[in-house]
Protein backbone atom coordinates (compact mmCIF):
# COMPACT_ATOMS: atom_id res chain seq x y z
CA UNK A 1 0.00 0.00 0.00
CA UNK A 2 2.81 2.01 0.94
CA UNK A 3 4.11 1.98 -2.81
CA UNK A 4 0.85 3.19 -4.07
CA UNK A 5 -0.05 5.89 -2.18
CA UNK A 6 4.05 6.89 -2.58
CA UNK A 7 3.48 7.05 -6.52
CA UNK A 8 -0.60 8.59 -6.38
CA UNK A 9 1.63 11.21 -4.67
CA UNK A 10 4.29 11.76 -6.76
CA UNK A 11 2.45 11.57 -9.82
CA UNK A 12 0.45 14.50 -8.47
CA UNK A 13 3.18 16.41 -7.41
CA UNK A 14 4.36 16.21 -11.15
CA UNK A 15 1.37 16.85 -12.88
CA UNK A 16 0.16 20.10 -10.64
CA UNK A 17 3.58 21.55 -9.31
CA UNK A 18 3.78 24.27 -11.80
CA UNK A 19 7.19 27.03 -11.91
CA UNK A 20 10.06 24.33 -11.08
CA UNK A 21 11.68 21.95 -8.21
CA UNK A 22 10.75 24.82 -5.62
CA UNK A 23 6.87 24.76 -6.48
CA UNK A 24 7.01 20.96 -5.03
CA UNK A 25 7.29 22.18 -1.43
CA UNK A 26 3.89 22.63 -0.95
CA UNK A 27 2.96 19.36 -1.47
CA UNK A 28 5.96 17.86 0.06
CA UNK A 29 4.96 19.72 3.40
CA UNK A 30 1.91 18.19 3.09
CA UNK A 31 3.19 14.50 2.61
CA UNK A 32 4.86 15.45 5.58
CA UNK A 33 1.65 16.04 7.47
CA UNK A 34 -0.80 13.70 6.09
CA UNK A 35 1.55 10.38 5.68
CA UNK A 36 4.56 11.00 8.11
CA UNK A 37 6.98 9.28 6.29
CA UNK A 38 9.25 12.10 7.06
CA UNK A 39 9.18 14.90 9.21
CA UNK A 40 9.63 18.94 8.56
CA UNK A 41 12.91 19.17 10.04
CA UNK A 42 13.44 16.85 7.34
CA UNK A 43 12.05 18.31 4.90
CA UNK A 44 13.95 21.49 5.27
CA UNK A 45 17.42 18.66 5.41
CA UNK A 46 16.26 17.50 2.02
CA UNK A 47 15.58 20.45 0.64
CA UNK A 48 19.27 21.45 1.19
CA UNK A 49 20.55 18.03 -0.14
CA UNK A 50 18.73 18.33 -3.46
CA UNK A 51 19.30 22.07 -3.99
CA UNK A 52 23.20 21.09 -3.51
CA UNK A 53 23.41 18.25 -5.66
CA UNK A 54 23.37 17.93 -10.02
CA UNK A 55 19.77 17.94 -11.47
CA UNK A 56 16.48 19.39 -11.14
CA UNK A 57 15.55 19.91 -7.15
CA UNK A 58 11.90 18.69 -7.81
CA UNK A 59 12.93 15.36 -9.04
CA UNK A 60 15.64 15.29 -6.48
CA UNK A 61 13.79 16.07 -4.00
CA UNK A 62 11.27 13.23 -5.06
CA UNK A 63 14.21 10.60 -5.07
CA UNK A 64 15.35 11.68 -1.25
CA UNK A 65 11.76 11.55 -0.28
CA UNK A 66 11.11 8.48 -1.54
CA UNK A 67 14.57 6.66 0.09
CA UNK A 68 13.54 8.02 3.38
CA UNK A 69 10.17 7.08 3.14
CA UNK A 70 11.44 3.40 2.11
CA UNK A 71 14.53 2.59 0.59
CA UNK A 72 15.81 2.62 -2.91
CA UNK A 73 12.45 1.25 -4.42
CA UNK A 74 10.59 3.88 -3.00
CA UNK A 75 13.51 6.51 -4.85
CA UNK A 76 12.73 5.13 -7.84
CA UNK A 77 9.28 4.79 -7.72
CA UNK A 78 9.02 8.31 -6.88
CA UNK A 79 11.11 9.73 -9.28
CA UNK A 80 9.53 7.88 -11.87
CA UNK A 81 6.15 9.14 -10.66
CA UNK A 82 6.89 12.75 -10.63
CA UNK A 83 8.89 12.21 -14.23
CA UNK A 84 5.52 10.52 -15.77
CA UNK A 85 3.22 13.26 -16.02
CA UNK A 86 5.92 15.75 -17.16
CA UNK A 87 6.97 13.12 -19.95
CA UNK A 88 3.09 12.46 -21.10
CA UNK A 89 2.24 16.56 -21.22
CA UNK A 90 5.46 17.28 -23.10
CA UNK A 91 4.35 14.39 -25.48
CA UNK A 92 0.94 15.68 -25.49
CA UNK A 93 1.09 19.07 -26.60
CA UNK A 94 4.68 19.60 -28.54
CA UNK A 95 2.32 19.31 -31.55
CA UNK A 96 -0.33 21.77 -30.54
CA UNK A 97 2.60 24.49 -29.15
CA UNK A 98 2.81 26.76 -31.66
CA UNK A 99 -1.44 26.34 -32.37
CA UNK A 100 -2.08 27.76 -28.79
CA UNK A 101 1.08 29.79 -27.58
CA UNK A 102 -0.83 33.06 -28.52
CA UNK A 103 -4.23 31.98 -27.48
CA UNK A 104 -6.02 34.58 -24.67
CA UNK A 105 -6.87 31.64 -22.45
CA UNK A 106 -3.68 29.76 -22.35
CA UNK A 107 -1.54 33.07 -21.59
CA UNK A 108 -4.45 34.05 -18.53
CA UNK A 109 -4.04 30.18 -17.20
CA UNK A 110 -0.25 30.68 -17.35
CA UNK A 111 -0.97 34.38 -15.81
CA UNK A 112 -3.19 32.89 -13.05
CA UNK A 113 -0.77 29.95 -11.94
CA UNK A 114 2.26 32.61 -11.56
CA UNK A 115 1.26 34.39 -8.77
CA UNK A 116 -0.38 31.14 -7.20
CA UNK A 117 2.74 29.04 -7.07
CA UNK A 118 4.56 32.19 -5.40
CA UNK A 119 2.20 32.29 -2.80
CA UNK A 120 2.55 28.54 -2.55
CA UNK A 121 5.88 28.67 -2.50
CA UNK A 122 5.80 31.56 -0.14
CA UNK A 123 3.64 30.08 2.39
CA UNK A 124 5.97 26.73 2.54
CA UNK A 125 9.27 29.05 2.95
CA UNK A 126 7.61 30.44 5.85
CA UNK A 127 6.90 27.71 7.54
CA UNK A 128 10.12 25.59 6.95
CA UNK A 129 12.06 29.13 8.42
CA UNK A 130 9.79 28.86 11.58
CA UNK A 131 10.51 25.17 12.29
CA UNK A 132 14.51 25.81 11.29
CA UNK A 133 14.92 29.07 12.74
CA UNK A 134 14.43 27.72 16.53
CA UNK A 135 17.56 29.06 18.06
CA UNK A 136 19.88 31.55 18.87
CA UNK A 137 22.87 29.92 16.82
CA UNK A 138 20.19 29.23 13.66
CA UNK A 139 19.45 33.43 13.81
CA UNK A 140 23.24 34.26 13.83
CA UNK A 141 23.36 32.68 10.67
CA UNK A 142 20.06 33.56 8.91
CA UNK A 143 19.37 37.18 9.57
CA UNK A 144 23.17 38.35 8.27
CA UNK A 145 22.32 35.61 5.34
CA UNK A 146 18.98 36.94 4.44
CA UNK A 147 20.11 40.76 4.84
CA UNK A 148 23.36 39.72 2.58
CA UNK A 149 20.96 38.09 -0.05
CA UNK A 150 18.35 41.17 -0.02
CA UNK A 151 21.12 43.84 -0.61
CA UNK A 152 23.77 42.02 -3.01
CA UNK A 153 23.00 39.67 -5.86
CA UNK A 154 25.87 36.61 -5.01
CA UNK A 155 25.44 32.90 -6.01
CA UNK A 156 23.74 30.39 -4.24
CA UNK A 157 26.74 28.48 -3.58
CA UNK A 158 28.14 31.48 -1.80
CA UNK A 159 24.92 31.22 0.43
CA UNK A 160 25.45 27.16 1.18
CA UNK A 161 29.29 27.36 1.70
CA UNK A 162 29.25 30.36 3.65
CA UNK A 163 26.01 28.92 5.80
CA UNK A 164 27.67 25.61 6.09
CA UNK A 165 30.88 27.21 7.48
CA UNK A 166 29.16 29.07 10.14
CA UNK A 167 27.35 26.26 11.02
CA UNK A 168 29.94 23.72 11.71
CA UNK A 169 31.64 26.97 13.76
CA UNK A 170 28.62 27.36 15.88
CA UNK A 171 28.12 23.73 16.47
CA UNK A 172 31.45 23.77 17.81
CA UNK A 173 30.68 26.67 20.06
CA UNK A 174 27.05 26.00 21.18
CA UNK A 175 27.34 22.40 20.65
CA UNK A 176 24.25 22.14 18.80
CA UNK A 177 22.45 18.73 18.62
Amino acid sequence: MIYFNLFKEFFKIGLLSFGGGYATLPFLYHIAEQYKWYSINELTQMLAIASITPGPVGINMATYAGMKTNGILSAILATFAIILPSFFIVIAISKLLRKFSDNFYVKSAIYGLKPASCALISAVAIRLIISSVNNIPALIIFVPLLIIFMTKKQSLIFYLIVSAILGLILNVLFKIQ
